[in-house]
């Protein structure tokens, strides 16, 4: 009961916190002749990029990982052994290195598929984050107790029905915490797409780096900027997973 009581407040401390240091932003905007807030308004730019780039791969990943995830269980050979692949491959490489070959190697013949950066970026970390995630997914069903899959049998029910009615309203239960870890780390590696030339927060303050100096300003408030990008995504899957109207 008393750690029931405790989490509310704790909750309101932190929301209170991150207000304190959005508003402390916003002051910082306004006062742009104020150092280090003079620099907020280049890295902010940035920041919109990168809230982009974050959601569009989010998107991607987990519509990858719970196709790749079924597929894993799938008891057809080829259907498995498609999607064990792409699960494999896409873990043991680089995410960089595929985020260079989507980039500079697509374009190139016999491919000759060109992407703007931010597709490109969205593209890389939304495959290879949805790569992890499917095993999340593969995990959560194999979790799924054999006797229900069992009575789903005896009912005679369709695939797809024990998919959509059984399997996944109690998977994604298991699903949420690891893949909320999953999107801290995507949001993370967006810092990767400044390598190819996309104007994320991570590559202005680069640029910034590079014409007025202040490292440590600058690498400063890069790091609160990622920390409040990151700390919402934590609450907001916390929150869907005290909801579980699903289950």
């Amino acid at each position: 009961m008393e750690d029931r009581e405790k989490s509310p407040k704790l909750r309101s401390l932190i929301w209170v916190g991150i207000i304190c240091l959005a508003l402390g932003i916003s002051v910082g905007v306004s006062a742009i002749n104020q150092r280090p807030f003079d620099l907020l308004p280049t890295m902010l730019r940035g920041v919109v990029v990168t809230a982009k780039l974050t959601g569009g791969a989010t998107v991607l990943a987990f519509i990858v990982a719970l196709i790749a995830g079924v597929a894993r269980t799938s008891r057809n050979f080829v259907i498995r052994g498609l999607s064990s692949l792409y699960v494999e491959f896409f873990r043991g490489s680089s995410a960089l290195v595929q985020m260079f070959w989507i980039f500079f190697v697509l374009p190139l013949p016999p491919f000759r598929v060109t992407l703007t950066s931010l597709q490109a970026g969205i593209l890389a970390l939304g495959l290879n984050v949805g790569a992890y995630g499917a095993e999340v997914v593969r995990g959560a069903i194999l979790a799924i107790p054999r006797s229900q899959i069992e009575a789903t049998i005896a009912l005679n029910m369709k695939p797809f029905m024990v998919l959509r009615r059984v399997i996944l309203p109690q998977a994604m239960v298991r699903i949420l915490p690891p893949f909320g870890n999953l999107m801290i780390e995507l949001l993370k590696a967006t810092a990767l797409v400044s390598l190819i030339t996309l104007p994320d927060v991570t590559f202005q303050t680069l640029s910034l780096r590079m014409t007025v100096g202040r490292t440590t300003e600058l690498f400063t408030l890069l790091l609160i900027i990622y920390f409040l990008l990151a700390y919402p995504l934590t609450l907001g899957v916390r929150w869907l997973e005290r909801q579980r109207r699903w289950a």
